[in-house]
């Protein structure tokens, strides 16, 4: 796992110092995501420059240093992340008499492409990766991201100069003239709580899209591809649905799940899990332990706030199956030392407040393990939240009730107070009820109203309300929009695989764990793996209630069901608490009228919004996160 940077400027050509210094400046921008070595290759004839931060995983010695040169001189590349089954195309290439200098996943890919080409490297590529190549003989840049998204990388492409890297600040570091924020993107922000993919914070930055190929030539010329489209899987998987038992079905997704753990812990450094205690962290720790090697390290986060804490759980489960457990019980006083690092660690505007335990989980697992495995995809592919629920059980309904009797139910939800809801709740026994019942009565009131077309986006909603932004309407991406042919369970598990996962979930534990440079690893997203989720029917997905019925049926094999059924909580905080408590100060301060908003945004109804729930009249705290965040980070980065 690595960062990589770089930038191709005609005007420089013949300039090497230039190069070298911009594109070294750029990867020092993001050390913390290689310490281990860094890197820069310079054609000095074309003005490209190639740069890289390493994060020693696979192969430890310079054999693997980056950026790498082909054996042929022709290919050049700097490459971020992980292959897991380099071997298999190591194999594949044992006719091509290749001397191999070391045994780095790096250059198996390099290797593949210059004896085999890029579009066929890239089907068969199984992992996660952004790589930049650079074919010196067609002075061509190839820029490409993996299918489902997981590793970041960021293209701009202004005033005559390409620059690309995994992060913004790398970027910005060879821009010379100050970046424009995008209100599109604000728009965005705002609805989402973060900035899907392809637009950035700023205009004429952008983020190369999951399965995406870009390719530049020395004149500039950008064409745009794509090598992988989740569009086609779905539309494969849906064409010809797996006929199975249940039987069948459960120890095929068995299998599949776990080659997909074991390639993933191929590492020559220590690796561990993250665990939560929840259906997907624990089939991912389970499969780890089953494959019968080393003993597994394990890592939680859990609250002082009871109703929060799922430590407990990840602790049983560890008992169960004997891994090393590991525990951190976060306070208060956790938050407000991390608050303050979030836009610089996040690099855009990012409001999924799970930021923060996220960033201590990867932390604490880095004082011992340089790789962690991960359960993230788990609910997006099988169905696991509770929108998707929702979607199966009323989707076909919806429309059928009229429109004027559902704003009449949502009206009388609405009077219920939140605090005598949750008060009520806890004389409920734990585990019958959602963590957070008033919040979920309140966004059920929200969408009553709607119709099925308009209740995904207000589902995944943060803020609907326009007047808290100043400079455009609101917008959407035009991409992820699902098959109008697709039953409303499926379009909300498309929309989340291409929007929410990519640029929200996978997003946030990237940028959580390379700041403690620490290399996060997805099994669920293996596409193997995804692409046979679109085969299942449906009943093999949402079963009399349950969710993500088929994964835990793979669970129960490794783990005793009592251990993992509860109520979804989320790796969530206990948000609203801490604004009107501990982070009170640090919010009226971005609040005030006198600063918010650098023009882009409304202080009046943010204010509204403050005072509200500082006076527990509604809990606003999840718009309120939204709009520090963006506050936060235009104080830091503007």
């Amino acid at each position: 796992m690595c960062g990589i940077a770089g930038l191709l400027d005609q005007r420089l050509a013949g300039n090497e110092r230039e190069l070298s210094r911009t594109a070294l400046a750029m990867a020092d921008r993001i050390a913390y995501r290689g310490p281990d070595a860094s890197g820069a290759w310079v054609d000095v004839a074309a003005g490209l420059a190639l740069s890289h931060r390493r994060l020693s995983i696979i192969d430890l010695t310079t054999a693997g240093a980056q950026p790498m040169i082909s054996a042929d001189g022709r290919w050049v590349v700097s490459y971020n992340g992980e292959v897991y089954n380099a071997a298999d195309i190591r194999h594949n290439l044992a006719s091509a008499g290749i001397r191999w200098r070391g045994h780095s996943d790096t250059e198996v890919v390099l290797e593949s492409v210059a004896h085999r080409g890029l579009a066929v490297t890239l089907s068969e590529l199984n992992g996660m990766y952004a790589l930049a190549l650079w074919d010196r003989r067609e002075r061509v840049l190839h820029l490409a991201r993996d299918r489902l998204g997981i590793k970041p990388l960021f293209l701009s492409v202004l005033d005559g100069r390409v620059s690309f890297g995994s992060e913004l600040k790398a970027l910005r570091a060879a821009q010379t003239k100050p970046a424009r924020i995008d209100p599109r993107a604000v728009a965005c922000f705002l609805r989402l709580g973060y900035i899907p993919a392809p637009y950035s914070i700023f205009s004429g930055f952008e983020k190369v899209l999951p399965g995406g190929l870009i390719s530049i030539g020395a004149d500039g010329c950008v064409s745009r591809s794509r090598y992988w489209k989740l569009e086609d899987a779905v539309s494969a998987g849906r064409g010809a649905p797996a006929v199975l038992s249940d039987a069948e079905a459960i120890a095929q997704l068995s299998e599949l799940l776990a080659d997909a753990v074991k390639r993933q812990m191929i590492s020559d450094v220590a690796l561990g899990a993250f665990l939560s205690g929840g259906v997907d962290s624990s089939t991912v720790t389970a499969l780890m332990v089953a494959t019968g090697g080393e003993k597994v390290r394990s890592f939680t986060v859990g609250f002082r706030d009871f109703s929060f804490d799922e430590s407990a759980q990840a602790s049983a489960v560890a008992r169960h199956l004997g891994t090393t457990h590991t525990e951190l019980i976060m306070t208060a006083a956790d938050a407000l030392a991390v608050v303050p690092k979030l836009s610089f660690i996040y690099d855009e505007p990012f409001a999924d407040s799970s930021q923060i335990p996220t960033y201590l989980v990867s932390r604490l697992t880095r004082n011992h393990v340089s790789v962690a495995l991960s359960g993230d995809g788990g609910d997006e592919l099988f169905a696991g939240y509770n929108r998707h629920l929702l979607g199966a059980r009323y989707g076909s309904h919806i429309d059928r009730i009229p429109r004027a009797a559902r704003r009449i139910i949502a009206g009388l939800l609405e009077t219920v107070p939140h605090g005598l809801i949750d008060k009520a709740a806890r004389i409920l026994p734990r585990g019958s009820v959602p963590a957070r019942p008033s919040e979920l009565i309140a966004k059920l009131a929200s969408i009553l109203p709607l119709n099925s077309d308009e209740l995904y986006n207000r589902l995944v909603s943060q803020i609907v309300t326009p007047a808290l932004h100043l400079s455009s309407p609101e917008y959407m991406s035009e991409f992820g929009q699902p098959s109008s042919s697709l039953d409303l369970l499926d379009r909300m598990r498309f929309s989340d695989t291409v929007t929410y996962l990519p640029d929200d979930i996978l997003q946030k534990v990237d940028r959580a764990s390379m700041a403690v440079s620490l290399e996060a690893r997805p099994p669920f997203l293996d596409h193997r793996v995804v692409e046979f989720a679109w085969r299942l029917p449906r009943h093999f997905l949402i079963r009399d209630g349950e969710t993500k019925w088929i994964l835990r049926r793979v669970l129960d094999r490794l783990v005793p069901p009592h251990l993992t059924e509860r109520p979804k909580m989320g790796f969530s905080i206990p948000l609203a608490e801490w604004l009107r408590g501990p982070l009170r100060d640090w919010a009226d301060d971005l609040l005030s009228q006198s600063q918010y908003g650098g023009g882009l945004l409304n202080p009046v109804p943010a204010q509204v919004l403050w005072k509200e729930h500082l006076a527990r009249k509604s809990n606003n705290a999840y718009q309120l996160w939204t709009l520090l965040m963006f506050e936060s980070w235009r104080r830091q980065w503007t």
